[in-house]
């Protein structure tokens, strides 16, 4: 029954108008339709789906008002020429039911809830107040605008005489048009107060009302004995706007169309303005107003003017539409601007982020980097994330070539969603902020390498420091061996043997000879031992294990077998290796070791587990032997790990290996 009746209330719209063009014999009341069927049919849809609270039905009645008042007036005409009954009283029902219009003051005050402003509840009542007043005036007795109308038919009522309803007649009139001045502020007001989805809704019925007014001015110019077809074919407009806005704003945008009506107004108004003060006013000053001079000056004068106006006319515009905040385009060629001008990639993120928030009107912005170690850097702009006012985040990622380098987070007022335009924005300004991003991640690895190599150029050095520190005091113990062993036994043979008297005499100096010779072999294989230049490094160790007696086992990975390294490469692993079974037998009490060396993709790998007590790696100081290890495996770039507890510990080193033949290694040693 609704959907029935919504049908055929701008059925019957169309039906009045149609009837009024019959008995006028006129086409002019077919100018109404548009502007009839536009509201009837926006009430109707609105009346139908329950939306809009009373603007339905207040819409339904400026769509009827029209055709009645057409219908009355053209019946008033016809009445007398056609012997119709009752023409004096259609004319009086005329008169009055003009002010019928004033619903759309009602509608601009009740827009887009249905219900007013909390405190301009009176303005309704106002408003209500003075139509019933231009209703019943007119009602009580004939004015000079009932004459105008209706010259031939005399009013059926005279309660009161033509001044006393002309002067109230004019007074309801006055107060009309403050009435309608008002209702326009409830609309700036409501407009600066709205969030959100009303706010979206207000766009909508500003547009249209733009549209309107740039509509009538050109017509006035254009048409100027026609105003009332231009108004009639634009004033559909706002009934439709409203309808879109109530029930399906969320799929438009409006903005754009508002910035460009306003563009057009304001230059529509300036170059009219410009035109008539040359030609109409220079031209009654001079005396001669159809001057072609003076149009072909002012043509020109328009012509300079036109570009310094337009800029300035969008400047404005935006500044009406997008408030304190810059315009998509403004934000996207900023952005593109700063980016190309900022050598720094440390201001990068801010701009982008304050390109973001200030582009959308969010509260905050936050621009994330994802680095390439899995950290990040965040950047933010605005409002503090725990800001109250502050809605849901909106979050965009932003990918350079297809790979993820981070994303875009905005949060705008709370009840103030994205618009579509918006979205669009960040989606353009994601998409351009990839190579930004992708360069700040590139100069944050650079950073990150960077600060790496100065740590291991810094441990690097104090590794060099230690192992000179190391070798000067091994030479001055190896001086000190040398002087306090062999040099002194070599001085005591030297002055025994002046002593000599007969050939039984020399074999004690002989052994004493013997195991001087054996004592300086034992400190130079301390130096580096022939064996491991020789042979390499398990003969090397095999031979420090018996000599000094450690409880200790070497396996050889077969891959390894018979093959020799770079000089360098087994000196510190055979070294490591003793270092590490020194420090077994002085911590360990000889605990039985394992010494396993194996390649380990191109690394040699040696590791040394014990059998002994163990110790707290984390809190237990590195000794001297420790450090000598992990100095002489860093001055190869290598690594190495210490794992101890109370079954024992493990010491595991890794070296780049360089393999070499072991016949060319064994002719190049030699």
């Amino acid at each position: 029954m609704r959907r029935l009746v919504a049908f055929a209330i701008p059925t019957v719209a169309v039906a009045l108008l149609v009837g009024a063009a019959v008995l006028e014999r006129s086409w002019e009341p077919i100018v109404w339709v548009p502007l009839s069927v536009a509201a009837a049919a926006v009430g109707a849809l609105l009346w139908h789906r329950r939306a809009g609270g009373s603007l339905g039905p207040l819409f339904v009645a400026l769509g009827l008002s029209t055709p009645i008042t057409e219908l009355a007036a053209a019946y008033a005409n016809a009445a007398p020429g056609r012997g119709l009954p009752g023409g004096p009283w259609a004319a009086w029902f005329f008169q009055g039911s003009i002010a019928v219009s004033m619903v759309f003051f009602v509608i601009l005050q009740l827009f887009p809830t249905g219900r007013p402003l909390p405190r301009w509840r009176w303005l309704v009542w106002a408003t209500v107040a003075t139509a019933a007043a231009l209703v019943i005036v007119p009602w009580l007795g004939t004015s000079a605008l009932f004459r105008s109308n209706f010259p031939t038919i005399d009013h059926p009522l005279q309660v009161f005489a033509q001044p006393t309803i002309d002067a109230w007649y004019n007074a309801a009139s006055t107060l009309s048009l403050v009435v309608f001045a008002a209702s326009a502020v409830t609309i700036v007001i409501r407009y600066r107060r709205s969030a959100g989805e009303e706010r979206a809704q207000m766009k909508w019925i500003a547009a249209s009302a733009v549209l309107v007014v740039v509509g009538l001015l050109i017509g006035l110019i254009l048409i100027p004995d026609g105003p009332a077809i231009v108004f009639a074919m634009l004033a559909p407009a706002v009934p439709i706007a409203a309808g879109i806005a109530i029930l399906r704003y969320r799929l438009y945008d409006i903005d754009l169309v508002i910035s460009k009506a306003i563009v057009i107004a304001i230059l529509g108004a300036s170059i009219t303005a410009v035109y008539v003060a040359i030609v109409v006013g220079i031209g009654t000053i001079s005396g001669s107003a159809s001057n072609h001079v003076l149009s072909i000056a002012a043509t020109a004068i328009v012509a300079v003017l036109f570009q310094p106006l337009r800029e300035r006319a969008q400047r404005l515009a935006n500044r009406l539409v997008y408030g304190e905040r810059a315009t998509p385009y403004e934000v996207m060629a900023g952005f593109s601007a700063r980016v190309a001008d900022t050598l720094s990639t440390e201001q990068v993120l801010p701009q982008m982020a304050e390109a973001a928030g200030r582009g959308v009107g969010a509260t905050s912005a936050t621009v994330r980097v994802q680095l390439p170690d899995g950290s990040e850097r965040l950047e933010r702009w605005g409002e503090p994330e725990d800001d109250p006012r502050a809605g849901e985040p909106w979050t965009i990622p932003i990918a350079y070539h297809g790979v993820p380098v981070g994303d875009l987070m905005v949060r705008k007022p709370r009840n103030e969603p994205l618009t579509p335009a918006e979205e669009r924005l960040l989606t353009d300004l994601g998409a351009q902020a990839g190579l930004a991003l992708h360069n700040v991640r590139l100069t944050e690895e650079l950073g990150i390498r960077l600060r790496e190599l100065d740590v291991q150029a810094a441990a690097l050095r104090v590794s060099r420091e230690r192992l000179v520190t190391a070798r000067d005091a091994q030479r001055r113990g190896l001086q000190r061996d040398i002087q306090e062993g062999p040099e002194r036994q070599l001085l005591d043979i030297g002055r025994r043997l002046g002593t000599v008297r007969a050939p039984g005499d020399l074999d004690p100096l002989v052994e004493r000879a013997n195991a001087t010779l054996e004592e300086l072999r034992d400190l130079a294989r301390g130096i580096f031992p022939p064996l491991l230049a020789d042979q390499g490094i398990e003969a090397a160790l095999r031979a420090h294990i018996r000599k000094v007696g450690a409880v200790t086992t070497v396996e050889i990975d077969p891959n390894i077998a018979g093959r020799r390294f770079d000089a360098d490469v087994e000196a510190c692993a055979y070294f490591c290796c003793l270092q590490a079974i020194q420090n077994v037998l002085r911590h360990a009490g000889n605990a039985h070791t394992t010494v396993r060396l194996a390649l380990d993709g191109d690394d040699l790998l040696f590791e040394i587990t014990d059998a002994g007590p163990g110790f707290d790696v984390d809190r237990t100081a590195r000794g001297m032997g420790l450090q000598i290890i992990q100095d002489r495996v860093d001055a190869l770039e290598g690594s190495l790990d210490v794992r101890s507890g109370p079954a024992g510990t493990t010491v595991t080193g890794r070296v780049p290996a360089q393999l070499e033949d072991a016949s060319l290694a064994g002719a190049e040693r030699l």
